[in-house]
């Protein structure tokens, strides 16, 4: 298995999980007294859910070539 084709696997589990943490935060950040540690898990929670296309764009996984399908 490549790590590109990994990574798509992936990328649902990172969207969910930042997703949630994300929610989480912003929920925090409602209450005066935590807006700073709500805010921090709401960035936080968007680079988790960021990173698929993060580890892209920084040419750490670059992605399979496909060739042409064949023709009849």
């Amino acid at each position: 298995m490549t790590p590109y084709a990994l990574l798509q696997m992936l990328g649902y589990v990172f969207n969910i999980l930042g997703l949630l943490v994300c929610i989480g935060g912003l929920t925090l950040a409602h209450r005066t007294d935590r807006r700073l540690l709500g805010g921090s898990l709401a960035v936080l929670g968007f680079m988790i859910a960021a990173t698929p296309m993060l580890v892209q764009l920084f040419g750490l996984v670059e992605p399979v070539p496909v060739s042409a399908p064949p023709t009849r």
